[in-house]
């Protein structure tokens, strides 16, 4: 930033700005610094320690008006040039993305010399901040206010938090994760408290002479006299990709200086505090963002982080209005509490699809100044996504009219059962919903409720929507007797698939359909005459009051149980306003009902206290968080295949020199991945498998061989297989369904790709689907080609209009579509399998701009209030 006097009038600003460079492909930092500094002029954009970070600096101006236009129009010049070389400019603590090993410092003499002296502190500097200088002609006045306006810092980082990421893409459980990087160097955080400019620059020059830094450009205090122009230069902040955030960032700045100046003059002293709470209150700042609490030094008490700007913005109130920035420092102060830090956006980035690309995609977006505007209206019902003046679609209708809203109605009036959790949601605030949800995520991450999506190493918080669904006693009670006619059905099959085959001798399925499907298998006859079900995981959807469809059948290894009871009890400890009401059913036993269940599988050898154990593959499953979870709840031991042998025909857990007897194990892994296992032994597990099972003396639930339940062409047959075994007519429609393998049905399907939905038969987490009114022609002519060379891999359904249902997005409600997983038992009995409906349900919901539901999409969940019959 040049340098300028002070003169009459508010006192002069700029701002210094570093920016993250990025590969417009991969959106991974790339050093090509020095490539796009050759395309613009360098008296505003130079060089950093990184050669993947530029330095913008803006003129100075007096008003903050002009200071936002400097700032636009300054990215404005950067983001072009670097598009004109493929890169993409991110304003921001850090990025998610990053290639450490192909990293570079800049060749300057004085960044290889920082190179050489600092080592790992300067190799992992792949963090920005954003500096903000305040005009102070007298150095003595400088050194003054600097002292003086320290206090009041760690607000002001709070308003910039844009780092929660590292560039391993791990989130790092912090707003300004630079914060912790940044103050590794010996010379950051709160500078010595020095009595005048000489007192000031003679611990500069101790500092030159002890050898720790070569020059005073390399004191990184969070606040400092300017080296070459005089001005008081703000460095605690993190780069931030809204300029309004910098703007706002300035006007309390310049506030505070003129304040604490005023205030010196005046013979009021400054605020004293020790030197540990200082770093402390920087430490919540960086912690929290505005999503917590900060530390009020003043009071030296934690304060919600909006009452702490809120008071700032008020004690500041004098210089903000002399200086003619009250109007607008109040207006983003109002905005940035009402849409959250930049850190809480990124992780909404990252909750709405599950892709760190989706993050850098948004920084990018809000840097260049074209994302899309977040609103942030006085409207008190948070219901912004059911606006018609918000998201009007074609001749002004609402976009979700094509689908029912379970919550609110097509006038934007939450419906009655909803008007009283919607009315407490809102009246909470945005703010509070938002530090809600950073509470739960905490608890989470205390508890390891994550999952592992395929294909990635790192795994993730399953995000939990704030807004609760309602599962009304009537819909209940249909549901429940559908499910438990559906999930007796299809143990009939299993059954009879694997014994006699009846079903294909009279007709009902071709027999070529089980010679396509991918989860028959042989292992399915070392079983006969038992439950083979015990477990069954059904999704269902709906597009109208009372109007439920199946949509997908889980046989092989159903899961989402525990999570849908930690999300009650996640909700209940800290949503507490809107706790579930007596008339809501409760979910504490539902564990022991699991129990109850595989104890009742247990073959008759077990005698009368069967031995159930869990068994999962490890911490690498998708699903490992539940495995522990549900073996914690029923008490009983979670077990991994090594750990397993057969002693006398009985299989055995091993663990060193102890053995115990397993009589059930409820199997929580693949099946080929478990009959390709060794166990205790080290010898192949798959016929000692054999053995226990065929020998009477273990039962696996769910059965091998239940996979083939779970085949989507297999599903088409449901309706039929119905009237077969039980001759009923079915509770719960099937989504119509065309087999691709038949030559007529994948016809019917080519004459209408563009209105079907068309599914690979093993698909697993919406993988490979395609929603043909929703795909582009390249999209459609792929799958066509696909259908006519392999149709037997597909199947095609009716599209249905999934209903939607409010969700929290950080600022408001807006609609979602959702599903629910419900779980129905099956026990034996006299007269043939017992089911018992599970009082407990996953509601899943997709990722904005999809109907694809599954975590892997990166869809999230709700807790799901099943409500009882009076």
């Amino acid at each position: 930033m040049a340098g300028a006097e002070q003169t009459a009038g508010p006192r002069t600003i700029g701002a210094e700005e570093e920016f993250h460079l990025v590969d417009a492909g991969t959106r991974r930092l790339v050093p090509r610094a020095p490539e796009l500094l050759a395309q613009l002029p360098d008296d505003a954009y130079v060089a950093e320690l990184q050669r993947c970070v530029v330095e913008v600096n803006t003129r100075v101006v007096t008003r903050l008006e002009d200071l936002s236009d400097e700032l636009r129009e300054r990215r404005r010049v950067l983001v072009a040039a670097a598009a004109d070389l493929g890169l993409g400019v991110v304003a921001s603590g850090a990025v998610p993305l990053s290639v450490p090993a192909e990293l570079q410092v800049t060749g300057t003499p004085r960044y290889r010399r920082m190179l050489a002296d600092y080592q790992l502190l300067a190799r992992e500097q792949l963090i920005c901040g954003a500096q903000v200088h305040v005009g102070i002609p007298e150095r003595e006045d400088a050194v003054l206010a600097g002292n003086r306006v320290s206090p009041f810092l760690p607000t002001l980082l709070a308003l910039s938090a844009s780092s929660p990421f590292w560039s391993d893409g791990s989130d790092t459980g912090y707003a300004s994760a630079r914060t912790l990087i940044w103050t590794r160097w010996p010379t950051t955080g709160l500078a010595s408290a020095a009595g005048s400019a000489e007192e000031y620059d003679r611990m500069v020059e101790d500092l030159i002479a002890s050898g720790v830094i070569t020059d005073p450009g390399m004191l990184y205090f969070d606040v400092r006299p300017s080296a070459k122009i005089p001005t008081l230069e703000l460095r605690v902040c993190d780069s931030c990709p809204s300029v309004d955030t910098i703007v706002l960032i300035a006007g309390l700045f310049r506030a505070l200086v003129d304040r604490e100046l005023e205030h010196a003059r005046a013979g009021v002293p400054a605020v004293s505090y020790p030197a540990v709470l200082g770093r402390a209150a920087v430490w919540r700042a960086a912690r929290s963002g505005l999503e917590g609490d900060l530390v009020d030094i003043a009071s030296r008490s934690a304060k919600p982080a909006a009452v702490v700007l809120r008071e700032l913005i008020e004690a500041l109130g004098p210089q903000l209005e002399r200086n003619g920035d009250l109007a607008l420092v109040d207006a983003l102060a109002t905005e940035i509490l009402a849409v959250g830090t930049s850190a809480a956006r990124q992780r909404r980035a990252l909750r709405r699809r599950g892709r760190l690309t989706d993050v850098v995609d948004q920084l990018l977006a809000e840097t260049a100044g074209s994302a899309p505007a977040i609103v942030s209206d006085d409207d008190p019902t948070l219901l912004h996504g059911y606006r018609a003046d918000l998201v009007a679609g074609p001749g002004g209708r609402l976009e979700t009219s094509v689908s029912w809203d379970e919550a609110v109605d097509d006038d934007g009036v939450p419906r009655p059962a909803y008007t009283g959790v919607l009315a407490t949601l809102a009246g909470l605030g945005a703010g509070v919903l938002r530090e809600r949800e950073v509470q739960i995520e905490h608890e989470q991450r205390m508890d390891g409720v994550t999952f592992r999506v395929a294909g990635q190493t790192r795994a993730q918080l399953f995000p939990v929507d704030l807004v609760p669904r309602i599962v009304s006693a009537d819909d209940w009670g249909l549901l429940s007797a559908g499910l438990s006619q559906r999930a007796r059905v299809l143990d009939a099959f299993l059954e009879d698939i694997y014994g006699d085959q009846q079903v294909v001798h009279d007709g009902v399925l071709p027999a070529e359909l089980l010679d396509r499907a991918p989860g028959y298998r042989s292992t399915g006859r070392w079983l006969r005459g038992t439950v083979r079900a015990h477990v069954c995981g059904l999704d269902l959807v709906c597009d109208g009051p009372g109007r439920w469809y199946v949509l997908e059948d889980n046989l092989r290894i159903p899961s989402g149980l525990a999570y849908a009871l930690v999300n009650r009890r996640l909700l209940t400890d800290l949503v507490g306003e809107i706790a579930p009401r007596p008339e809501v059913t409760g979910v504490r036993r539902v564990p022991a009902m699991l129990r109850d269940t595989l104890v009742a599988a247990a073959p008759p050898a077990a005698g009368d206290d069967p031995q159930v154990a869990v068994l999962s593959s490890g911490w690498q499953d998708s699903a490992w968080f539940e495995h522990n979870y549900l073996a914690d709840t029923m008490d009983v031991p979670l077990v991994l295949p090594h750990e397993l042998g057969l002693v006398d025909g009985v299989l055995h857990r091993f663990r060193g020199r102890r053995r115990t007897r397993i009589d059930v194990l409820y199997v929580r892994m693949d099946e080929d991945m478990l009959l390709s296992s060794t166990g205790h032994d080290h010898q192949p597990l798959r016929p000692q498998l054999r053995e226990a099972i065929c020998g009477g003396t273990l039962r696996l639930a769910n059965a091998l061989g239940n996979g083939v339940a779970d085949d989507k062409a297999v599903y088409a047959y449901v309706p039929a297989m119905t009237e077969y075994y039980l001759g009923e007519r079915p509770v719960l429609d099937s989504v119509p369904t065309w087999v691709c393998a038949e030559r007529d049905q994948r016809d019917h399907v080519l004459d209408h790709l563009d209105e079907l939905v068309v599914k690979p038969i093993d698909g697993l987490g919406g993988s490979g689907v395609l929603i043909g009114p929703e795909a582009d022609d390249r999209a459609l002519e792929a799958r066509r080609r696909e259908l006519l060379t392999q149709p037997e891999r597909f199947v095609a359904q009716t599209m249905i209009a999934l209903s939607t249902h409010p969700s929290f997005d950080g600022a408001g409600f807006h609609p979602r579509h959702v599903d629910l997983r419900a779980f129905v038992h099956l026990r034996p009995g006299p007269g043939g399998p017992e089911p018992v409906v599970v009082p407990a349900a996953l509601t899943r919901v997709a990722a904005p701009g999809t109907k694809i539901v599954n975590s892997s999409a990166g869809g999230g969940s709700k807790d799901t209030w099943i409500m009882r019959d009076h």
